[in-house]
């Protein structure tokens, strides 16, 4: 069975705040969303598409003078009943998907030093991201509308999240200055170490 497009949810949850273009939405996810749930800026239109077709959401065309027309989008009752269906239902277990773990599982095969570079440039994403949640704060501190206190949240998983990770690159990349500096080919040590497993598990 295919698994459920989630971001049909994440976009139905930005209509339910308000009535939005499909611009809006990409805006929006550049700002929040895309922090912590990532998507192609091509897939939210066929989503949009999608969400009507469905009844879900209702498309009101605003002519524009010297502009291209705008299409906006507005939830419907149908579209709310499904959204708030799918908050209730329990979480998917969390599957991650991170480049730099997937490389740095097979870093033996180039050595220390490619690897330190890979985690150096982790630390620089998540130092810029701890930035940008600061300016979250500030400019969310202070406002009473009902959704700003659940965005905080998501805000501070974020915070906690990168300051995490910046530990864990610092502490990364002083392991790996001391490891030896030529790439070690073979994968006994691994071998040892999955047969052990195998039969702690037996």
């Amino acid at each position: 069975m295919p698994r459920e497009n989630k971001t049909k949810y994440a976009v139905l949850g930005l209509l339910a705040y308000a009535p939005l273009s499909g611009y809006d939405i990409r805006r929006i996810y550049a700002q929040s969303l895309g922090n912590f749930w990532s998507e192609s800026y091509g897939h939210i239109y066929p989503i949009l598409k999608r969400l009507e077709a469905e009844g879900l959401a209702t498309r009101e065309v605003e002519r524009q003078t010297g502009r291209p027309d705008r299409n906006v989008y507005s939830i419907t009752d149908l579209g709310r009943d499904e959204l708030h269906r799918w908050l209730a239902q329990p979480l998917d277990p969390i599957r991650e998907r991170v480049e730099m773990l997937l490389k740095l599982f097979h870093g033996w095969e180039v050595g220390p030093a490619v690897m330190i570079e890979h985690v150096k440039q982790t630390r620089a994403e998540h130092e810029a991201l701890l930035q940008r949640y600061a300016h979250y704060d500030e400019a969310m501190s202070g406002e009473d509308d009902p959704p700003t206190p659940y965005w905080l949240m998501t805000v501070s998983c974020g915070q906690h999240v990168s300051r995490a990770y910046i530990e864990w690159c610092d502490e990364t990349i002083a392991k790996l200055e001391q490891l030896p500096a030529e790439p070690r080919a073979g994968a006994k040590g691994w071998t040892h170490v999955y047969h052990k497993h195998q039969e702690a598990n037996a």
